[in-house]
């Protein structure tokens, strides 16, 4: 049964400095709080219900949307909101702890192809270790036909945490795939010969792009694209400059936007703005070094990114051109304005569902979309009150 709350989302959550964020920039001194704001009034209806640990969102053309579920499953959601079946073809995934089917993107063809890609945690049956992987598959009207892993992270390692990842496209057709450094291996988010703790661009057959950063450097995986990131699970292209944007998680403190530039490398776990979860210190627990970029924005507390936009629609007075966000914890949508590449304004909304918010997406409708985890996790949609 489809319902709809009523939200007055109240502008006193950016009014104390507590819960405000800092605004980081290159050798720049932090902003002062973020002012009060009058928020926008909309109101939320549920879409679809019933989902196990909806992970990723697609919108496809026609007004349906993709969803994956955490344990393995693709469905497709009708207009009305009715779901299908799971989908047959889906790779096999390593469902454990955070690990699953987790993202799924549209290729920029898709109206002619109907190629889709999948990011998922993939265990070997061997070894018991596990990566993030990427596979393409073409969509048919009950499942996946031609089936293909075309990205694998390198090494696998064991545990079930911090796999990233999001997936996307960039404008010369090439994508990004973000990852993370898998929990217990953060030292290696600075090792250029591994995978993990970095953010890696291939072709959409899975080679990798002649241009890469580290392409003609010995001792370094070709694909990488940027390094010391801890588990990056947000990221969109910025609808009018084409560049990369990303949101990761920090431990206690310091989730960090971003906006990764080839080669460069964003710290982790050498320099954050946060700590352990015990509460000590990290590394030498400082928050800045030389050849380390810092982040353009950042949490304290956090808010647990996870799933991104560059809404680019006309449905929501005055939000054209923002970056959203979902929020694990506190649980939120966060919508970030941006000037000349820093942080202006902060707004929060969903808060008062208490729910976490997975991912967002742009439908064809200019709407906002957002799935929420958890055991009957449910899909929204944003309308702007009149």
């Amino acid at each position: 049964m489809r319902f709809v709350t009523t939200l007055f989302v109240a502008a006193s959550l950016l009014a104390t400095s507590l819960t405000a964020p800092l605004l980081i920039a290159q050798a720049a001194p932090k902003s002062p709080t973020p002012k009060p704001v009058a928020l926008p009034k909309v109101t939320v209806t549920t879409v679809a219900r019933g989902l196990e640990h909806p992970w990723g969102l697609a919108a496809l053309p026609d007004g349906r949307m993709l969803v994956t579920e955490r344990p393995g499953r693709l469905r497709i959601v009708a207009r009305d909101g009715k779901l299908s079946a799971p989908l047959t073809g889906v790779p096999k995934v390593y469902a454990a702890g955070q690990g699953g089917l987790l993202d799924v993107a549209l290729d920029p063809k898709f109206a002619q192809n109907r190629v889709i890609y999948l990011s998922y945690a993939e265990r070997d049956e061997t070894s018991g270790l596990a990566g993030t992987a990427v596979a393409r598959a073409t969509l048919q009207a009950s499942g996946l036909a031609d089936v293909k892993v075309i990205y694998r992270q390198h090494p696998k390692v064991a545990g079930t945490g911090h796999y990233g990842s999001r997936i996307v496209f960039r404008r010369d057709g090439t994508l990004f795939v973000t990852q993370g450094d898998r929990m217990r291996y953060s030292e290696q988010a600075q090792d250029l010969a591994s995978g993990l703790g970095k953010v890696v661009r291939i072709n959409a057959d899975g080679s990798i792009p002649r241009d890469n950063p580290f392409v003609n450097r010995s001792g370094a995986r070709p694909e990488i694209w940027s390094y010391g990131h801890r588990n990056v699970q947000s990221a969109t292209l910025h609808a009018e400059t084409g560049q990369l944007w990303t949101v990761e998680h920090g431990a206690r403190g310091g989730d960090e936007l971003n906006n990764p530039q080839p080669g460069r490398n964003y710290g982790w776990p050498v320099i954050t703005y946060g700590v352990d979860y015990s509460g000590r210190k990290i590394g030498e627990g400082i928050t800045a070094k030389a050849g380390m970029v810092q982040p353009v924005y950042y949490w304290d507390p956090v808010i647990a990114p996870s799933g991104m936009i560059h809404y680019t629609g006309n449905a929501y007075p005055g939000w054209k051109g923002s970056f959203f966000v979902g929020s694990l914890t506190p649980g939120a949508l966060v919508r970030l304005v941006t000037a000349n590449g820093r942080v202006t304004r902060e707004e929060r909304f969903l808060g008062d569902l208490y729910e976490r918010i997975r991912d967002v997406e742009q439908g064809p409708d200019g709407r906002i979309y957002v799935v929420t985890d958890a055991s009957n996790g449910r899909i929204l949609r944003l309308d702007p009150r009149k």
